[in-house]
C-alpha cells in the first residue's frame, strides 16, 4: 500500500514548502475523513478537485484554500492512497451558548442581534477572528456613548461533541463627560457666543436627559460646521478651522476639546452681478437675491439666493439649471464682489409619472393630488407641492420623489414617486387627563383609506366628568373630480357646565349633518354643512334665572336646523411646529328658521408665524366672535354663549371664568369675545435638536361681554396675563403645560396659574 503526504495546511497556513511533492496522478476516488456535522457533499461542492481530474501540487493548494475559505475547518490535509485522494479535516467548533454579562447601557437582545449580524451567534461556527472583531465593534459602540473605560473580556469554554460556550464579560465603567471646550484664536466673539452654536456642552442640569455633555465624533463634526457657518454668516469669508484636538484624562472620565481657528478678515459686499443666460427678466431675478452692495457677507444669504434663483428657473422648466456664485476677493479693501452665473440648460418636460410602493392605495388617489402632470413642462414648485399634498394624505410613512433624466433624451425627465405605506386603520383606546375634567377615557375605530379609495370612516367615544361624546363619520374627499368633498356625521355630546365650574346647567345634544368642502385655491377651502340637532337641557333650582326662563319658554328639549359656512386658508410650513406662514379661519353657525331655535355665531381667527432666527419664531394670534338670536328666538340660547379663560384663550384664569356673572357668582358666558396672543416659540433649553418639545413665553389678552345687556362694555371682561408654556408631542399624544401670572384681576375672578392638558381628548 502506497501512502504519500501530498499537501498539508494547518491552522490557515497554505505554504507547500514543507510538504512532500507528489507525482501527478488521475484521481479515481475521493474520501473525506474527520467530518462530524458537515455533509461530505458540502466538501465536494467547495473543492475544485473532482474524480477524473489529474492531481497536481497546484490543484492541491487551490483545493485547500477553497476548503479553508468556507470557515468550517481548523485543519485540512490531503493524502494519496494509490489513486484515491483522502481529505482529512478537523471541523471548527459550533457555538451552543452565547452569554453577555454586565451590559446595562445596551439591551442584551440588541447586542446579540448586532453580534449575529457580524457572524457571531448560537448555532454558528466559532471563529476566533470574528470574536476579536466583535469585541472591538462593541467597544466602539460603548465609546460612542462616552464609556471609554469599558472593558470587555471574552472567554471560550470547550464543551463535548466539538462545541463551545462564548461569554462576554463587560465592565462598562463610567461615562466620560466633556470637562472643557476651548476655541483658540477667537477674537471677534467671546467663548460663550461661539459655544452657544454647539450641540455639545460641558453640561447643565438637563444633561442627564439630553446627553449633550457626552462626546460624539459625529456631533463634533456638525458643531464645527455650525461654527464655520456662524463666522461666514457674520462676514468672515476666509474663516478656517486649523485643527481639533480631543484628549481624555488618565482615569478616562473627563474629556477636553480644543479647537484652533483662524478668523480671517471681515468682508463686505462690493457688487452683485448677474451673468449667463438669464431666461427670466433680470429685475425679477434681483428680487430673489437676498444681499446687496454694502451688506456684510453672509454665506447663508448667498446660498439662499442661489437656491431661490435655481428654483425660479426650475419653475419655468429648466430642471438642470446651474447657478454659481463666483467671488472676486479684494483683500486690501476687505471686500468681495459676487457674479451669479446662470446656466439654465435645456427646457425640460416630464415624460411619465411613475408611482411605486402603493400596494393598497389606488394610483388615482395619489395622482389626483399631483400638480405636476405628464407631458407638461417641468416645474419644481409643482413637483414640491405634489410631494406635500401626497404627504398630507396621511397614508404613507415616506414619500420620495425623484426626477431622473430619460436616457438619450436630454430634454425629458421621469417623475418617480416611491411610497412606503403606513397602516391607515386603527382600533384604539386611550386615557388622558384634562385639568378641571379629570380622567378622560376614549376609544375609536377608524379607517382613513377604505379599500385604498381615499375615503374615510370612523367611530369614536369619549367620556369624562365634563364632556362625553360619541360619533360616527364618513368622508369622501373627492366626491367630484374637482376635489369637492362630501361627508356625513352622526353624534351625541353631553356637557356638564357644573362639573366644569362654569355654571349650573347640563346639555345633551344629538345630531346629524351632511358636510361639503369646496377647494377655491391651492390653500383656500370653503366648507358647508347642514344638519339637525336636538338639545336636551337640564337646569337646577339654583341655576341662573335666565336659564330657568329659557327652559320655561322653549321647554327642556329644543330642536335646531343647523347650518355652518366657513372659509379656511393655511399657508403654514408645518402643521405641528410651524415657523412661517399663516392660518385663517372664518365662519358662521346658523340656527335656520323652521325649528325651535334661531341664532347665529360668527367667528374669525387668524394666526401668523414669523421666523426671527433658526431657533426663535414669533406667533401672533387674533380671534373675534359674536353671537345673537334672531327671528322668533329673539335672544341667543344661553348654552351657545362664548366662554373665555384657560388654555386656548387667556391663560392664568380658570377655564370659562372670564366674563359676565350672575348675582350668585356663576359665570354666564357672553355674546362677544376678543382674544389676542403674542408668543415667542423656541426649543426647550438644552434640547435644541429635539423636535418633540417646544417652549414659549407669551402675553395673552382678551375680553368677553354680553352686548345684549345694557351697560355691558368690553372693558368689563378685559383680562390679560403673561407666562411660559411647554408643549410635548409625547407617545400618548400632545401634552400642554403653562404657567401664567394674571396682570389684571378683579374681585370674583378665579386665578389658576398652572394649567395643563395631558393626552388627546376626542
Amino acid at each position: 500500500m502506497r501512502i504519500k503526504l501530498v499537501a498539508a495546511a494547518i491552522a490557515g497556513l497554505f505554504s507547500m514548502s514543507a510538504a512532500m511533492a507528489a507525482e501527478p496522478f488521475v484521481v479515481k476516488d475521493i474520501r473525506v475523513e474527520g467530518l462530524q456535522r458537515t455533509e461530505p457533499g458540502t466538501v465536494f461542492n467547495y473543492m475544485p478537485l473532482k474524480v477524473g481530474d489529474t492531481f497536481t501540487d497546484e490543484k492541491a493548494k487551490e483545493a485547500i484554500k477553497a476548503l479553508f475559505a468556507t470557515g468550517f475547518f481548523n485543519d485540512v490535509r490531503m493524502e494519496a492512497q494509490g489513486d484515491v485522494l483522502i481529505v482529512s479535516v478537523i471541523e471548527r467548533p459550533v457555538i451552543t451558548q452565547l452569554n453577555i454579562s454586565g451590559a446595562k447601557e445596551f439591551d442584551k437582545d440588541q447586542l446579540k442581534k448586532a453580534l449575529k449580524e457580524n457572524g457571531l451567534a448560537e448555532s454558528r461556527v466559532f471563529d476566533q477572528g470574528l470574536l476579536d472583531g466583535a469585541v472591538q465593534e462593541l467597544k466602539r459602540q460603548y465609546y460612542s456613548r462616552g464609556k471609554y473605560s469599558v472593558e470587555i473580556t471574552p472567554s471560550v469554554t470547550k464543551l463535548e461533541r466539538n462545541r463551545v460556550a462564548v461569554t462576554l464579560d463587560i465592565v462598562e465603567g463610567v461615562t466620560a463627560k466633556i470637562k472643557e471646550i476651548r476655541i483658540v484664536g477667537a477674537k471677534a466673539f467671546d467663548q460663550d457666543t461661539l459655544l452657544g452654536q454647539f450641540s455639545l456642552t460641558t453640561g447643565d442640569w438637563l444633561s442627564w436627559i439630553t446627553k449633550d455633555n457626552q462626546y460624539s465624533k459625529q456631533k463634533l463634526s456638525g458643531d464645527l460646521e455650525k461654527l464655520k457657518a456662524f463666522y461666514q454668516n457674520q462676514g468672515y469669508l476666509e474663516f478656517n478651522i486649523d485643527s481639533t484636538q480631543v484628549s481624555i484624562s488618565a482615569d478616562k472620565e473627563d474629556m477636553f476639546l480644543t479647537i484652533n481657528i483662524n478668523e480671517g478678515q471681515r468682508y463686505t459686499i462690493s457688487d452683485v452681478k448677474l451673468a449667463g443666460d438669464l431666461k427670466v427678466p433680470e429685475a425679477e431675478l434681483r428680487k430673489l437675491i437676498q444681499f446687496k452692495a454694502g451688506d456684510v457677507f453672509s454665506r447663508e444669504k448667498v446660498n439662499d439666493s442661489v437656491t431661490a434663483i435655481s428654483d425660479r428657473l426650475g419653475n419655468d422648466g429648466y430642471a438642470f439649471a446651474n447657478v454659481n456664485a463666483l467671488p472676486e476677493i479684494d483683500r486690501e479693501k476687505r471686500q468681495v464682489a459676487f457674479t451669479l452665473f446662470l446656466d439654465p440648460g435645456r427646457k425640460t418636460y416630464v415624460r411619465r409619472v411613475n408611482i411605486a410602493g402603493n400596494t393598497k392605495t389606488r394610483d388615482e388617489v395619489v395622482r389626483r393630488e399631483l400638480r405636476q402632470l405628464e407631458g407638461a413642462p417641468y416645474a419644481s414648485d409643482k413637483i414640491k407641492r405634489s410631494k406635500e399634498r401626497v404627504e398630507l394624505l396621511g397614508y404613507f410613512e415616506d414619500v420620495n420623489v425623484e426626477t431622473p433624466a430619460v436616457a438619450d433624451t436630454p430634454d425629458q425627465v421621469d417623475m418617480n414617486i416611491n411610497l412606503k405605506e403606513r397602516p391607515t386603520g386603527s382600533i384604539s383606546a386611550g386615557i388622558g387627563f384634562v385639568q378641571g375634567q379629570g380622567l378622560v377615557f376614549s376609544g375609536s375605530v377608524s379607517q382613513s383609506n377604505i379599500f385604498g379609495s381615499g375615503k374615510s370612516l370612523s367611530a369614536g367615544i369619549s367620556t369624562g366628568k365634563v364632556n362625553k361624546s360619541a360619533s360616527i363619520a364618513f368622508n369622501d374627499p373627492y366626491f367630484t373630480v374637482d376635489g369637492v368633498s362630501l361627508g356625513y356625521n352622526l353624534y351625541t355630546r353631553t356637557y356638564d357646565a357644573q362639573e366644569d365650574n362654569v355654571s349650573k346647567y347640563k346639555t345633551r345634544t344629538t345630531g346629524a349633518a351632511a358636510k361639503f368642502g369646496v377647494p377655491i385655491t391651492e390653500f383656500d377651502r370653503i366648507n358647508l354643512s347642514l344638519g339637525v340637532e336636538q338639545t336636551a337641557i337640564t337646569t337646577f333650582s339654583d341655576s341662573p334665572q335666565r336659564y330657568l326662563d329659557f327652559v320655561d319658554k322653549y321647554g327642556k328639549s329644543a330642536n335646531t336646523l343647523l347650518s355652518t359656512i366657513s372659509w379656511s386658508r393655511d399657508t403654514r410650513d408645518s402643521a405641528l411646529w410651524p415657523t412661517r406662514g399663516a392660518v385663517l379661519r372664518a365662519g358662521v353657525d346658523i340656527g335656520l328658521p323652521g325649528l325651535d331655535l334661531q341664532y347665529y355665531r360668527l367667528s374669525h381667527q387668524q394666526t401668523w408665524y414669523f421666523p426671527l432666527s433658526k431657533t426663535f419664531t414669533l406667533m401672533l394670534n387674533g380671534e373675534v366672535g359674536y353671537a345673537d338670536g334672531y327671528g322668533k328666538s329673539a335672544t341667543l340660547p344661553f348654552f351657545q354663549n362664548f366662554y373665555m379663560g384657560g388654555l386656548g384663550s387667556v391663560r392664568g384664569y380658570e377655564t370659562g371664568s372670564i366674563g359676565p356673572k350672575d348675582t350668585n357668582g356663576d359665570f354666564l358666558g357672553g355674546t362677544t369675545k376678543v382674544v389676542g396672543n403674542v408668543e415667542l416659540l423656541f426649543p426647550f433649553p438644552g434640547m435644541r435638536d429635539n423636535k418633540s418639545v417646544r417652549t414659549s413665553v407669551f402675553f395673552d389678552v382678551g375680553s368677553l361681554w354680553d352686548s345684549n345687556v345694557s351697560g355691558s362694555t368690553p372693558s368689563d371682561g378685559l383680562r390679560y396675563s403673561t407666562g411660559a408654556a411647554l408643549t410635548w408631542l409625547s407617545p400618548m399624544g400632545p401634552m400642554k403645560f403653562s404657567y401664567a401670572v394674571p396682570l389684571k384681576k378683579e374681585e370674583g375672578d378665579k386665578k389658576q396659574s398652572f394649567q395643563f392638558q395631558l393626552g388627546t381628548v376626542f
